[in-house]
């Protein structure tokens, strides 16, 4: 499991809660007190990726993982799976929690979210950090969005989910072991049975899927978002092996305050791949006053 980084910190898990917002019922693990950091998960995993990250943070910060809509133990709407609804739910989840401002950190399909959270609601986020992946509508993101090894982007729609039925681990070892610089320090076997589980339940590949199939119309978004450049310090982490510079360059056109560090020796689970590097790294930049 994740576990081993974080050693007796770890002995008082977080709390696992639920809210109804935004029309949907969100799971979310909650720690510590103090001031707000919000984390955002992204595809094939959910809240359980930041466990070694909460029992850090919540020495000093209250902590909110959700799950997002339609993946872990949260509802499943129908739809709609744009990044700027999701962020919606997370918004109407904070302020559900008297949550004025925050910090938001994501990764992977979390940072599209936290990217729409920060440009719908500027004057609530603090700071910001983007995690490995890319941003659709932003620069040169059809570079990315058409690259034929993540055909992924565009696999959804009925025979998809007929192909994927009962052989989710086989779909998920692709993400995990081929983008991973090194597919034995990517996940743990515990974690990889552990998401297993929670996306093979009814209606949950279904929902992953309808994130991707979202992406046209979260590029239109964003398009527009880039317009009104963020101002907040943002911190962005690309893995040397997976979206490395390219995320770093992008962030540079929707922000005015980026911080880029590409983290050698790693591809795009950076929580697992290089999780003595990337805590301390996020640790320290939510906790800097500056």
């Amino acid at each position: 499991m994740l576990y081993a980084f974080i050693g007796p910190a770890h002995a008082q898990a977080p709390k696992s809660n639920f809210a109804e917002v935004n029309g949907v019922r969100i799971h979310y693990l909650s720690a510590g007190k103090g001031d707000p950091v919000i984390l955002l998960h992204g595809y094939t995993e959910s809240s359980h990726m930041w466990l070694p990250l909460i029992a850090q943070l919540s020495k000093d910060h209250l902590v909110i993982a959700p799950d997002l809509r339609g993946f872990g133990q949260s509802g499943l709407p129908q739809g709609p799976y744009t990044k700027s609804v999701m962020a919606q739910d997370v918004h109407a989840l904070a302020v559900s929690l008297g949550i004025k401002s925050a910090k938001v950190v994501g990764h992977d399909i979390g940072l599209m979210v936290a990217y729409a959270y920060a440009a719908q609601y500027p004057q609530e986020v603090n700071k910001i950090v983007l995690m490995d992946a890319f941003l659709p509508g932003v620069g040169n993101w059809k570079d990315v969005w058409l690259l034929r090894d993540l055909w992924h982007f565009h696999f959804y729609g009925e025979t998809p989910l007929a192909l994927v039925k009962g052989r989710e681990r086989t779909y998920f070892e692709h993400f995990w072991n081929d983008f991973a610089a090194d597919k034995t320090k990517s996940l743990s076997e515990a974690d990889r049975k552990f998401y297993t589980a929670e996306y093979a339940q009814p209606g949950h590949m279904r929902a992953g899927f309808e994130v991707f199939r979202a992406f046209s119309q979260d590029a239109e978004d964003f398009a527009q978002y880039m317009k009104t450049p963020l101002t907040m310090p943002m911190l962005v982490l690309g893995g040397e092996k997976a979206s490395g510079e390219f995320l770093i360059q992008q962030a540079r056109l929707v922000d005015t305050k980026v911080e880029g560090v590409v983290i050698k020796n790693s591809g795009h689970w950076l929580m697992e791949e290089a999780t003595a590097e990337v805590v301390p790294k996020l640790v320290q930049f939510l906790k800097d006053p500056k």
